[in-house]
């Protein structure tokens, strides 16, 4: 079993700041997967489903962001899986927006929902790094990465979840070069 974690904030107010990414890309996979209905559990949202044959628990933390690791490491415990069974989906501000990239272990980088996660953890789990961009100024990163995608951004989003979701058999299989590629090519097109 794989636990994929969304990282963002609970509450329709913070549903398309750029910090909450991680939910939208969850969201987008267990709706184009057929996923379980979304319950509340492990002090957050959780559903259950398969891709290729893989079983999967997707996580949406409650705690809020900084929070994030009490409900990752609540739903690991239950479920006793290793940091390696995790993959969390989170933004990132040192990408360029809508990039993806994957990674295996390393720093927070000043994210919060990651260091939360590597505090109940360790480090030794799976990142899905979703550009956001950087807005230049380090005195403006907070108000960029807590403020909504701009509407002439939507369909450069929608077309980076779709592309995250259609590929996600390839991460759920541990081919993270290839889903990194295949991604890729689809936002080309």
């Amino acid at each position: 079993m794989q636990l994929w974690v969304g990282l963002g904030n609970p509450g329709a107010q913070y549903a398309l700041h750029r910090h909450n990414i991680g939910f939208m890309a969850v969201d987008t996979i267990a709706e184009m997967h057929g996923f379980e209905p979304w319950k509340k559990q492990f002090q957050g949202w959780a559903s259950l489903g398969r891709i290729g044959t893989q079983r999967i628990l997707l996580l949406k933390p409650a705690t809020f962001m900084n929070d994030s690791g009490r409900s990752v490491a609540e739903a690991a415990r239950f479920y006793k899986l290793e940091p390696a069974a995790l993959t969390a989906f989170h933004d990132e501000l040192d990408l360029a927006p809508f990039k993806v990239k994957v990674k295996t272990g390393g720093g927070a980088a000043g994210h919060n929902g990651l260091r939360s996660i590597d505090q109940h953890l360790g480090q030794d789990y799976r990142r899905v790094r979703l550009g956001i961009g950087h807005p230049g100024h380090k005195d403006r990163v907070t108000g960029h990465v807590l403020g909504n995608f701009a509407k002439a951004e939507m369909d450069d989003l929608a077309d980076l979840l779709g592309a995250v979701s259609a590929e996600a058999p390839w991460l759920a299989a541990a081919d993270d070069v290839r889903f990194m590629n295949e991604v890729a090519l689809r936002l080309q097109g």
